[in-house]
């Protein structure tokens, strides 16, 4: 099990990326949740298998259509064993 926190950068709000990070997590059988931040990021905590969690990294470069990535900043933590994913604010 491993965890990421992942700050995204760019034309990421109103675009509908929360919502798309979820099904993508959730495909991806991820735990977490993802939330707009009031300085126009997109914050992302996710936790799972290696494989999951770096398919899901490479998927939040890019985000869903409508969206411009400009930079992700990834930090890796201690996982807590979160269940579920969910869209906050």
């Amino acid at each position: 099990m491993r965890r990421w926190r992942v700050i995204v950068e760019g034309r990421v709000q109103g675009v509908g990326f929360r919502w798309s990070a979820a099904r993508e997590a959730e495909r991806l059988g991820l735990s977490g949740w993802v939330a707009n931040r009031d300085d126009g990021t997109v914050e992302a905590v996710i936790e799972g298998d290696e494989p999951a969690g770096r398919a899901m990294l490479d998927w939040l470069r890019h985000g869903p259509r409508g969206a411009h990535v400009d930079r992700t900043t990834v930090a890796e933590e201690q996982p807590e064993g979160l269940q579920g994913f969910g869209v906050q604010r």
